[in-house]
């Protein structure tokens, strides 16, 4: 008999535990279906996605047409039109999410105290990076120099391949890269060489005392006058500009273009050097000459 009872209570749970379980599933697959539930955050999820998606597209679009504004504004440095093209898109894209937030009914106002006071904080935190971002701005708007452009500055000297609204990123002669804050630049002297579309090279060369000055200033010359990139305008230049210790200085001053520097420079090395020797005229080192008076005996008595 009790096992009996025993049994009818077992079905009994069983077919609750049953009953419950339909109850559930049945109460899962309404809330799936129904346009507050599953469905509901299906659907708000796919269209934040395809808003995303829409935003960045549109904000593509803006920055693609500020950029061909910005193309007909000249004398505007490369670096500036960077930073506008990002400062244009990123903006476009927070604002747009902000108009999807509220359409989707998040109260924005919160959200804009909360920047609010997030930005204080950064700012207060990140005083040297603020300080590079104005420095930045201004290097951007006064432009005193440009990417690919070979500048020395803060003890360094290469060409600069990129710069960020932080810092300058600068690729030596030897092929390094070499990252500057931007305070640091715009706090020392920089010198752009390439400000110019011309430069002089100014070069030295030592002759001997006993060597013919106008001999050595008409080699020089010729070698200037069979050199295709020296400029005819201005003139180049060679005169006697020292009388040094061991030498007498022959100045040679010539413009080249300024791409074309160190070629010509380089170049007017070699060739003075062999055609000195071919002529007869020397290039002296260093020396001193060392004279020795004998002292007699009696003159050291004395």
């Amino acid at each position: 008999m009790e096992s009996h009872e025993n049994y009818l209570i077992g079905l009994k749970e069983s077919s609750l535990q049953t009953t419950d379980s339909v109850t559930l599933l049945r109460t899962a697959g309404n809330w799936m279906i129904a346009r507050d539930g599953g469905l509901g955050i299906l659907i708000k999820i796919g269209t934040l996605i395809v808003a995303v998606w829409v935003l960045a597209f549109v904000a593509k679009f803006i920055r693609r047409v500020t950029q061909r504004g910005l193309e007909k504004i000249p004398h505007l440095s490369n670096l500036l039109k960077a930073f506008i093209l990002t400062v244009v898109y990123w903006l476009a894209f927070a604002i747009g999410i902000m108009v999807v937030l509220a359409a989707f009914g998040v109260n924005v106002g919160p959200l804009f105290a909360l920047l609010g006071g997030l930005s204080f904080i950064l700012a207060f935190a990140l005083q040297d990076t603020l300080g590079n971002l104005a420095s930045g701005l201004m290097i951007m708007i006064l432009k005193p120099f440009d990417t690919d452009d070979y500048i020395h500055t803060a003890g360094t000297s290469g060409v600069v391949v990129e710069m960020s609204i932080i810092s300058t990123k600068i690729r030596t002669f030897d092929n390094q890269i070499i990252v500057i804050p931007n305070s640091k630049i715009w706090g020392d002297v920089i010198t752009n060489v390439n400000a110019s579309d011309t430069r002089r090279v100014d070069m030295v060369f030592g002759i001997a005392y006993s060597d013919s000055a106008d001999h050595a200033i008409g080699i020089l010359k010729k070698l200037l006058e069979d050199n295709k990139l020296v400029l005819k305008d201005p003139a180049a230049d060679v005169f006697v500009g020292e009388l040094a210790d061991s030498s007498v200085n022959i100045f040679c001053r010539s413009w080249v273009k300024t791409e074309d520097y160190w070629t010509v420079y380089w170049d007017m090395l070699a060739r003075a050097k062999t055609t000195f020797e071919a002529e007869g005229i020397s290039i002296p080192f260093p020396q001193r000459d060392i004279h020795v008076h004998q002292i007699t005996a009696d003159a050291s008595d004395k």
